[in-house]
């Protein structure tokens, strides 16, 4: 897939969707046209039928990403109004991968700060090497971050974690990371990318439907209740019961084989 930057990089692999975040000399540093060739990568995978788990990871071996780069915000968010129109474009990116209809890994090698934790917690799983950091340094740049990204990082981590990670603009360890709920997985990190690929690949063979119908379940769970759109949380189970798939699963159990699934 060709994108508007080669600084992202777009890649079907069968039912995997890969997105690299490709400036390496920066440690993957995300600039402004990076923004949009995230959400335009995620509206393309979101689109493509045979994508059923799209992963996210860094080029090179430093960093999955290492923030925003910086260099960019004297130009793109010294003022008012460009700050409002820089935040734009990365909030519609890190929503569209927080919302996208697929299942999203974060694949963290190296550092994972600022930005770069930003996008990681748009995705519905983080799997970390050894050897991973991470940290949010608002505290140390004197900037304001926005309710959803603070409330994002809340939602996985609680508050008390996220209060500290936050104060303290310190780097925390990738032990620290999976002893506070921050990442899911931590595997050495020359098992890393094979880790990954296979659970991916484990994701993508499941019924899609299914999957995605959990997405939006815990979606709308974290919501406040005012807010929760019951009717689809009805839908969306009525629609897995409906569906072929359904029909595939449960013969595939009385035949002890396994299940083709269609996502129809």
């Amino acid at each position: 897939m060709k994108l508007a930057t080669d600084k992202m990089i777009a890649q079907k692999e069968g039912a995997i969707g890969w997105i690299t975040f490709n400036n390496p000399d920066r440690h993957n540093a995300v600039s402004l046209s990076m923004w949009q060739g995230l959400y335009d990568a995620v509206t393309a995978f979101a689109a493509d039928s045979g994508v059923r788990t799209i992963v996210l990871r860094g080029a090179g071996e430093e960093a999955f990403v290492s923030g925003a780069d910086i260099s960019e915000f004297e130009e793109n968010r010294s003022t008012e109004d460009a700050v409002h129109a820089y935040d734009e474009v990365a909030h519609r990116a890190t929503d569209g991968l927080a919302n996208v209809n697929k299942p999203t890994i974060a694949m963290i090698r190296g550092y994972c700060l600022g930005g770069g934790l930003a996008v990681a917690l748009s995705c519905d799983l983080r799997i970390a090497g050894v050897g991973a950091s991470f940290a949010v340094p608002a505290a140390k740049l004197g900037l304001g971050y926005a309710f959803e990204g603070v409330r994002r990082l809340v939602d996985v981590v609680g508050p008390s974690f996220a209060r500290e990670i936050f104060y303290t603009a310190r780097q925390f360890s990738a032990d620290e990371a999976a002893a506070m709920g921050l990442v899911n997985r931590l595997v050495p990190a020359e098992q890393l990318e094979l880790y990954v690929r296979d659970y991916a690949a484990t994701i993508a063979n499941n019924a899609p439907l299914t999957v995605a119908s959990i997405k939006t379940l815990i979606s709308q769970m974290l919501k406040d209740e005012s807010g929760r759109d019951h009717q689809l949380c009805r839908d969306v189970v009525a629609r897995c019961f409906a569906s072929q798939d359904y029909r595939e699963g449960r013969r595939a159990f009385m035949e002890k084989r396994k299940p083709k699934f269609t996502g129809r």
